[in-house]
């Protein structure tokens, strides 16, 4: 079993140590926050350092990948950057739910969360440092980009594609064929009927332009 280090120590982290334990594949020997307190445990785990203590806890620990387990979109992806820096050897582990239900032919990129009770649908294509969370699913022959997330309950119709860091929130629903751009913002129970730009926030039933945004803006 091999050792890993878990980065962020929220919510999120939670989620992701339940699903680990659960697929029972890694070992986790702790976890890493910005400002860590010791003396804390996140579900029985030491919060072992900072992100530029990774070096170090890598060859004390003989740490063979990480898990990145931070919500937003854009911050997860300085993240991995920094990572990626400081310890190129290393592996980018997902963390799959054994109670999720994974087409044979879907395609998952590395780094990816996909929680409990998630559907993902044939020919379906997952990018790189996704987040798939509880009841969410996604339909034939979708597309989500790198760095995309679908909160806990969205439904994404067939053939729709989601560009690079686009958020879509908590119930949400993408009927078929829908293109959301890169960067942009669905906001929860929104129902989207038609295709949305980059670089945007839609929100309603149905959904439509609030405003524009850029690129790292919070939306969590």
């Amino acid at each position: 079993m091999e050792n890993i280090l878990i980065i962020g120590s929220g919510g999120h982290a939670k989620v992701i140590i339940d699903i680990v334990e659960k697929e029972g594949l890694y070992n986790i020997v702790g976890l890493l926050n910005k400002q860590p307190n010791t003396n804390e445990k996140i579900l029985g785990y030491d919060l072992l350092g900072r992100e530029e203590d990774l070096p170090k806890l890598v060859k004390v620990h003989a740490i063979q990948g990480i898990i990145i387990a931070v919500g937003d979109n854009f911050t997860r992806e300085k993240v991995v950057s920094i990572a990626k820096e400081k310890c190129p050897e290393l592996k980018f582990f997902s963390a799959i739910h054994p109670q999720a239900s994974i087409a044979s032919d879907a395609s998952i990129g590395q780094g990816t969360v996909i929680m409990a009770g998630v559907s993902v649908n044939p020919t379906s294509s997952i990018g790189e440092f996704c987040i798939l969370n509880t009841n969410s699913s996604l339909d034939h022959d979708s597309q989500m980009g790198d760095f995309t997330s679908l909160a806990p309950g969205v439904i994404v119709g067939g053939e729709c594609q989601i560009g690079e860091f686009s958020a879509i929130n908590i119930g949400a629903i993408l009927i078929p064929r829908i293109t959301i751009g890169k960067h942009s913002v669905v906001g929860a129970g929104s129902l989207v009927n038609k295709s949305v730009a980059s670089f945007e926030v839609v929100y309603g039933s149905p959904a439509k332009k609030i405003r524009e945004r850029t690129a790292g803006e919070r939306y969590l």
